[in-house]
């Protein structure tokens, strides 16, 4: 199953190489969300591995980028202690718009209330 989501890119690391077979590469984006008149701050770190570690490169900080990601969960097992590791594994990055006014959703025609019209016309025709 696969995830967006749409935030602005505040980290950009290099490229680690975890072994012959293995690379990988992290970002972070920042997503702001208001919600009853509260503002929430979410610092969100992703990961791109093997061929896919260039994705981020045309991106600069502070772009608004959006991501297409696949949640990964690992079992790691060493000295008889077992671990537990998620990564939020991104496969498709885009530069993203700021929203703009027309973007904004207005009220719908059917949840406007009805225009009040009066029995009486005041009307001289």
């Amino acid at each position: 199953m696969a995830f967006e989501i749409t935030g602005k890119l505040i980290e950009k690391y290099d490229t680690t190489r975890i072994s012959e077979k293995f690379q990988k590469r992290e970002f972070v984006v920042e997503k702001r969300e208001v919600n009853a008149g509260n503002e929430f701050v979410d610092y969100i770190k992703f990961q791109l591995t093997q061929d896919r570690c260039g994705l981020i490169e045309p991106f600069q900080l502070n772009d608004m980028i959006r991501i297409q990601f696949d949640i990964r969960g690992n079992r790691w097992e060493k000295g008889g202690k077992v671990s537990y590791f998620t990564n939020l594994s991104a496969f498709r990055i885009e530069k993203a718009e700021p929203a703009t006014e027309a973007d904004i959703p207005g009220p719908a025609l059917d949840d406007m209330p009805p225009e009040d019209h009066p029995e009486e016309d005041d009307l001289p025709f």
